[in-house]
């Protein structure tokens, strides 16, 4: 018997329940929704989360599709599933959790006595060292960005080649290879010996069914590469960036973009331009090296100084 909160699953079978993670402000228990797929022989244990921002839903989007096509009798291992990590944040539709005002991913370990969003990391994280290699479902926030994986936890780190296999199956097509802020799963569970990444799933408000289908093969390429399904995988060449230009605006106005996402650029090429509200030029941004356009913001409007783009750099192939 396999259990995740109240989720329990004998050999061959697939539950669903809650993990405790504290109360609300009423009082009442709240419980983060989870599942254990149980396959019908021993094998390794997948662990997987979405949500650790309250709005990035195309991870959740993967788990509705996923979930349903796994039938525990074909299955090899165990997987443990939490749907939803940043519970406050997603009923608010908000980044960072509203209770105590923190961004889950930069609470891990955590902390089982700690504030709210450190009790979710603990419960969390305690589920996730129980696995044998881990998935953590993101995307860029509500910006427009590339979909790319993410490996945290450093160069020198005893399970980078680990992760970076990991994130080379799961198959994006991008990789950044740059070691995270403290805090973040990626980092902190390859510490207790869990090779884990950070699948960025595109970047969007509400669903992007494109991000949601490469998340999903995704998904499933780890689940038959590491023996929990059936069938081959033939991974493919990835792009690696290890590093980030990010530009701001030099003036206030709006901005149009001159490269589009997953670009190669070169130093001097033309990202974006300002213009004034009668489309006056104000400003032009070029790109300081080479490299992909990797992200940009959604809004059109800026104010002098304001984030705007950003280009992936010192780029490889593996």
């Amino acid at each position: 018997m396999t259990r995740l909160g109240t989720a329990r699953a004998a050999r061959g079978e697939v539950d669903t329940g809650r993990l405790e993670i504290g109360e609300a402000r009423d009082g009442s228990t709240v419980g983060l929704p989870v599942a254990v797929v149980n396959g019908a022989s021993e094998g390794r244990t997948l662990y997987i989360q979405a949500a650790s921002d309250g709005d990035e839903l195309n991870g959740v989007g993967v788990l509705r599709r996923v979930v349903p096509q796994l039938d525990p009798a074909e299955i090899s291992g165990t997987i443990l599933i939490v749907g939803i990590a940043n519970y406050f944040a997603f009923q608010m539709g908000e980044h960072r959790n509203p209770i105590d005002d923190t961004k889950l991913n930069r609470a891990y370990p955590g902390d089982e006595e700690g504030t709210s969003t450190e009790r979710i990391a603990a419960a969390t994280f305690a589920a996730a060292t129980r696995a044998d290699l881990a998935l953590d479902l993101h995307q860029g926030s509500t910006s427009r960005m590339i979909n790319e994986v993410r490996v945290r936890c450093g160069k020198r780190h005893r399970l980078h080649e680990e992760c970076l296999d990991l994130a080379k199956v799961f198959g994006c097509g991008h990789v950044l290879d740059q070691k995270g802020p403290d805090g973040q799963l990626a980092r902190a569970a390859p510490d207790e010996g869990v090779p884990t990444v950070d699948p960025e799933l595109g970047g969007s408000v509400g669903w992007d069914e494109g991000s949601i289908e490469i998340g999903v093969e995704g998904v499933f390429n780890v689940l038959r590469h590491y023996g929990f399904l059936d069938g081959r995988v033939d991974t493919e060449t990835q792009t690696r960036a290890t590093g980030f230009d990010q530009y701001g605006a030099p003036a206030g106005g709006f901005v149009d973009f001159t490269v589009e996402l997953g670009d190669r650029v070169s130093p001097s090429t033309t990202l974006f331009e300002v213009t004034d509200v009668f489309g006056e030029l104000k400003a032009e941004v070029t790109a300081d090296t080479g490299g992909v356009f990797w992200r940009t913001r959604r809004l059109p409007q800026v104010a002098t100084g304001e984030y705007v783009c950003s280009v992936g750099t010192d780029l490889d192939s593996y």
